[in-house]
């Protein structure tokens, strides 16, 4: 089996949810619903594999706190392997105001330390066994870009909303195998995703919300693929890293890069239908009904009955 390592990208959220977001002025508003729970980019990335089966281990930040026994406990229940490291600032946390299907506005209320100490001994042991690394753009996972390098493991990176010129992101985009990203702030994302195959990118895929996505292979390959419809929209945060997972999940389970977009599509729609960052009912079997559903039967992939 493929094993995965999942760097970075844990918190413990509050999640408020408006019938629209506030106008930037004094007022009272009330909340539909809130709750807290467990949420980040790693965190949905991880957990969705994990669902579905795929031997993955996440690797995360968090504090002595509360907080991050919350999440302790939530992820022992799922049963996922983690590796925690301390953050001496605590446990990251947001609060998340969601408006309607698309509206959200994440404010940070404890970032985490920006550079903290990590064991990186022991992730080298971790990395020496993988066959997937998968880097959130945390800025400790700058670390692990030579261990990647050193053991040659393919390295998947997730750049968000990124602009194009962010000298941020440079190092994970120069390091990056495969490449995942948004068009919210990259309105000529063409032309960014045909650079960065020539400089030697394995697959460029950009989400565009609920416009779908489009990926590009070095064959000069275009794909375009349609968000699903059909599903009810209780909360879309982590639909991107549910995406990001079904397509990482059906490259490794050797499908076809139409049906690992599928896979992609399927997970992001499904993860919109729960207030978690992964719904309780993911699962391998559920996903070949769903799959079915929408595109027929498994072209290439290792159908759900094959496993226990």
């Amino acid at each position: 089996m493929v094993k995965i390592i999942v760097a970075g990208g844990v918190s413990y959220n509050l999640m408020v949810y408006l019938k629209e977001l506030p106008e930037p002025r004094s007022a009272t508003v009330f909340s539909q619903a809130y709750h807290e729970t467990v949420g980040g980019t790693g965190a949905g990335k991880a957990l969705a594999l994990h669902r579905l089966g795929s031997q993955v281990t996440l690797h995360a930040l968090l504090g002595t706190d509360a907080q991050g026994q919350a999440v302790r406990d939530y992820l022992a229940q799922e049963h996922l392997e983690c590796l925690f490291e301390h953050d001496p600032r605590g446990t990251e946390r947001h609060l998340n105001l969601m408006a309607g299907e698309k509206e959200r506005l994440s404010i940070y209320l404890e970032s985490g330390s920006f550079e903290p100490i990590i064991d990186l001994e022991r992730l080298r042991q971790v990395l020496a066994g993988c066959d997937v690394v998968v880097l959130n753009i945390l800025n400790y996972c700058r670390q692990l870009l030579p261990l990647a390098r050193e053991y040659r493991k393919p390295i998947w990176c997730d750049l968000h909303n990124y602009d194009g010129i962010n000298p941020y992101h440079q190092e994970f985009l120069e390091n990056a195998d495969y490449l995942f990203l948004s068009s919210d702030a990259l309105p000529d994302y063409r032309a960014f995703m045909k650079t960065q195959i020539a400089c030697g990118k394995k697959l460029v895929v950009c989400t565009h919300g609920s416009a779908g996505a489009t990926a590009l292979t070095p064959q000069g390959e275009w794909y375009e693929i349609p968000a699903l419809a059909g599903y009810s929209v209780m909360d879309t945060n982590g639909a991107g890293d549910s995406f990001f997972a079904g397509v990482l999940y059906g490259h490794t389970h050797g499908c076809t890069l139409l049906t690992c977009l599928q896979l992609g599509a399927l997970l992001g729609a499904l993860s919109v239908t729960s207030r978690e960052l992964v719904p309780s009912s993911l699962s391998l079997r559920y996903i070949e009904e769903e799959y079915f559903k929408q595109y027929g039967a498994f072209p290439d992939f290792c159908s759900p009955r094959n496993h226990p």
